[in-house]
Order: C-alpha cells, then structure tokens, then sequence
C-alpha cells in the first residue's frame, strides 16, 4: 500500500458515508428552495408597492420585511445562546471565511445603516399625521437587527456547524435571502430618487418628447417641520449606497456560512494577513491622486449636470474623458500583473473553499450588469440616427468598461489561486538540477530547517544516490539562470511590482465606486439611450444593472486588498 494511505473503507462505511451525503443534499435543496419562494414573495411585493398594485400598501410590505428580520433574530439569538452553552468544545473552523477586514469593512457600514434608520424615524415623526405605524417600527427593527447581526457574524462567520444541521441550514438561508429583499428595497427607494432628478437633466439637454411621469410615493401631508423634513429626506438618499452595500456584505457572508454547514474541514491553518506598507509608494500615490481627481470630477459634475444645455454637455464630457483615461490605466495595470503571474512557475493552490468560489463567482456575476449596460450604449450609439458629439466619448469608455473588468478579473483571480511564495531565506539557494531522484530529501532538509539546513544536505542526501548536485544562487548577470526572465521579474522585486499593482487597483475601484453610489451616473443622463431603447425600457434595465455594477467595485476592491495583503 503507498505510503500516506489509510486503509480501505468498510462497506459498511461508505453506505453510511452516502446516506450522509445525500441527505446533505436533500437539507440544502428544501432549505435553498424555502429562501427562494421567501425571496420571490418579497418581489413580488416589492414591485406591486412600487406599480400601486390595487389594496397593497407599503405598510404591508413593511410589515412582510419586519416578519422577516424578526424571524432571523429569533434564530440568531437561539444559534448564539446554544454556542455559549458550549463554547468549551472545540469546533472547526473555516480561517478563510469571514476575513478580519470583511468583518471591519460591514461594521463600517451597518454604523452608517443605523445612522440612516434614525433618519428615517426622523422622517417618520414629522409626517406622523399621515403615515402608518409601520414606518416608524421598521427602522427600530432594522436598527436592531443590524447590531444583533453584525455581533452574530463578528463571532460565528468562520463556524463550520456540525450539529443540528438542517435546522441551521434554513436558519441561515432565510437570513440569507432577508437581506437580499432589505437590500432589494433600498435599492428601489434609492432609485426612485435618482429616477426623479433624471428626467430633470433630461430636459436640461434637450430630450422634451420623454414626458413619463413618475411618482417618488411622496406622503399625502405637509411636514411638521418642512426644512428638517427637507434635510432629512436628502441625507436619506446619500446614505442609502453604504446600505445597499451592508445588505449584499452580510448576504455573502451568510452563504458561506450556509455552504460549510456539514463540510469536512481538514488540518486548520491559522493564516495572519499582513499590511506591508513599504514598497508601495508609487502605486499607493497613483491611487490617491486617481482618488482625489475623482472626488473632484463627481463635485463639477453634480454642480454642472442639469443647469443648462451647455453645462450639461461639459459635464458630460468631462465625465467620460476622466474615465477613459483611468480605465486605459488600470486596463494596462491589471495586464502587467496577469502577465507577471503567467510568466511565474509557481504551482496554484486548488483546494476547494467555498469562500474563495463566492468571490470569484460575485465578480464575473456582478461585473455582467455594467457589461449589459455598456453592450446597450454602444448599440445605442451605432443604430441613432443622430448623436450629440459628446455621446461619441461613450463609445471608447463603454469598450473600456468591458475591457478593464475582464482584465481586473483575471488579475484577481489570479493572484488568489497562487501558493503563497518562499521567504527570501530559502529562495536563496535554488535547486536547478539534482540528480539520480534527489530532489525529495533535499526540498525536506530546506523546509525543515530553513537556511540552517543547508548545512546538513551532506548527511540528508546519500552520497551513493546522487552523482551530482548543481545549486545555484543568484550570481552575476541580469536574468536568472535557467529562466531566460530578468532579475526584476524574479523575488522581492517581482512582488514589489505586484503590491503596487494591488494597491493601485484597490484605490482605483474605491475611486470609481464613489460615482454612480452618488449621482454621477452617464446611463441615465446621457439621453441616447432613452431615444434609441424607450425611456422605460432603458430606465428599468439600468436600474437592474447599476446596482451590481456598484456592488462589483466595493467587492473588487476588498477582493485586491487580500491580494495585497497575500503577496
């Protein structure tokens, strides 16, 4: 039997094994279609509140989301409570879910969530007269679910459960799919907002044959205090984007947990992640200046958009060089580090973790609503019978939009597929030929005694095995031997390169998540579309779209900050 090999397993066992599995399978099909038929009721809902289906008001979808969250919290509070009651025995864990950095980044924004709830019981209190009860009781709940649920994550993210399994999983899966419908409504409240200073800019530009009317469900009553209510209503909408973000978050990390409900996890590594600072000035002052030129670009452009026709047009311009520009950067950013990866021999980790797999799968799945948008401007700019000049610039800045994620995806996944490189210590002698089968005990005597144990490969390698030995250093001459690469491409310089690339990128899609999350949004006020699409049809479809797309940016920049932390 080859060495490392345990014994057969009893037939016994491997039917148990297969009753395991399958009603493994079975949990996570009836718990996967319960959230489903939560979540499609939640739609359907949402849409009849937003189209003034006949006797559905708001407070009954209100009231559906406050049943929800209150169900979570039941389930969380018991799933905490029986933790503690065991917290002595030691349980398995998953050290790549619920990262440090993930767990920060949520907190961030559910303190912004609560921030935005108190405005919205602010709200609630001046229109009193003439609103439900439920509009006041929602944002309480919110509030309190968002602190029960961020404690919940912060101290079972990375649990492995074991026991009570298919209770759990509906546990999880309907957590799951109450912040989908939570962030599916602020989306909706947040786009009827952005949808009403649209076809303001609209007219600004000329469009006078788009004469939809649209309603923003504005209350039936005059505000107690009109110019707190006035105040209040717009901090509501600039608050909403760090929300939207909350929701999805605590929805991918709630999946991962749902995904590792049952697995068999092996060896636990404990893996610290690290901020190297140093090495990294270039990349980190590109990104800052990309980050500050932006900041400004959106000021002139919420300034500028829907003054005049002149000043529109400007915006707009100015809007789509700035992005070009920064897009044809990072493009070519994302491309040198793939490149650098591809030319690197180093062997790709291809262990299966669920957490990874959802990373990888958010970022091609969300980066598909800005390709669909950008796919509907180059049609729209093509099959126009006539076209403003400024819409010309939408052309190269919706191809770059499909180059650059395509590109930044790759790069990412990439860098999250490699092995973690050798320190420096041991790259210090390579191994480029060793003869007559020698390569095992010799890579042992590197990695159990580090650089000490180059002094004991005489006594590790039995002279009558090996006729001849060539270690080789990092001696003279501007490539590595045996490579054909130059000297920078190889080691602490190559990982330099990569770092800045990293922080670079990382900065950059901060910087272009900042945009649309804020108003500057070119789809909606560019004008071509609506002529060539329909108004409504072009509306709908980018308020499907955008909000991935807004989400791809967030996720891609936590995603190149484990990069950076990694390499």
């Amino acid at each position: 039997m080859p060495e490392g090999q345990g014994a057969p397993a009893s037939p016994q066992a491997a039917r148990g094994a297969a009753r395991a599995s399958a009603r493994q399978k079975l949990a996570e099909a009836l718990s996967s279609q319960y959230g489903l038929n939560v979540f499609v009721a939640g739609l359907l809902l949402l849409l009849a509140w937003a189209v003034h289906a006949s006797r559905v008001a708001k407070s009954d979808l209100l009231c559906f989301l406050t049943a929800l969250m209150l169900l979570q919290l039941l389930w969380m509070l018991w799933y905490v409570r029986r933790s503690a009651a065991q917290r002595r025995l030691i349980r398995p864990k998953d050290t790549h879910a619920g990262a440090r950095w993930l767990r920060g980044s949520i907190t961030l924004f559910a303190v912004i969530t609560i921030i935005l709830g108190c405005l919205k019981i602010g709200y609630f209190v001046g229109y009193s007269a003439c609103l439900s009860a439920t509009e006041g009781v929602f944002p309480v709940a919110h509030a309190v679910h968002t602190l029960v649920q961020v404690y919940f994550l912060w101290g079972h993210a990375k649990d492995v459960i074991q026991s009570f399994k298919t209770l759990e999983r509906f546990g999880v899966f309907h957590s799951v799919f109450t912040n989908l419908l939570l962030w599916t409504n602020s989306v909706l409240n947040e786009s009827k907002h952005q949808l009403n200073e649209h076809k303001e800019r609209l007219m600004t530009l000329g469009f006078g044959n788009i004469t939809t009317e649209l309603d923003d469900h504005t209350p039936p009553c005059n505000c107690s205090s009109p110019t707190l209510c006035s105040a209040i209503s717009h901090g509501i909408y600039y608050l909403y984007p760090f929300n939207i973000e909350y929701q999805i978050l605590a929805s991918t990390m709630l999946y991962v947990l749902w995904k590792n409900i049952g697995r068999k996890v092996d060896s636990p590594q404990h893996e610290k992640i690290q901020v190297k600072l140093h090495g990294v000035t270039v990349g980190s002052a590109l990104g800052l200046t990309v980050l500050a030129a932006t900041i400004g670009v959106v000021v002139v452009y919420l300034v500028q958009i829907g003054r005049s026709k002149t000043r529109s047009e400007s915006a707009l311009t100015m809007f789509y060089l700035y992005a070009i520009a920064l897009l044809l950067l990072m493009a070519a950013a994302g491309l040198m580090g793939t490149l650098l990866y591809r030319l690197d021999e180093q062997s790709l980790d291809e262990s299966k973790n669920p957490a990874r797999k959802l990373d990888m799968d958010l970022l091609v799945g969300t980066a598909s609503g800005s390709w669909f948008l950008s796919w509907g401007s180059i049609l729209a700019i093509l099959c126009a019978e006539s076209r403003p000049s400024y819409t010309w610039y939408n052309l190269p800045y919706s191809i770059l939009v499909i180059a650059e994620k395509y590109i930044q995806n790759l790069f990412i996944i990439e860098s999250t597929h490699r092995e973690p490189e050798l320190s420096e210590d041991i790259r210090t002698l390579r191994v480029v030929t060793v003869c007559n089968g020698c390569a095992t005990p010799l890579a042992a005597s590197y990695l159990k005694g580090g650089a000490g144990g180059v002094a004991s490969l005489g006594s590790e390698v039995p002279p009558a095995n090996c006729g001849s030995m060539c270690l080789r250093g990092g001696g003279g001459g501007g490539k590595e031997e045996g490579t054909g690469r130059p000297r920078f491409l190889q080691g602490d310089a190559k990982r330099r390169i990569l770092r800045n690339i990293a922080a670079f990128l990382f900065l950059c899609n901060i910087s272009l998540w900042i945009p649309p999350a804020f108003g500057c949004r070119p789809e909606y006020d560019n004008g071509l579309e609506e002529i060539v699409f329909g108004f409504e049809p072009w509306i709908i479809a980018v308020n499907l779209a955008m909000p991935f797309s807004i989400f791809y940016r967030m996720h891609a920049a936590a995603s190149l900050f484990e990069v950076y932390c990694k390499i």
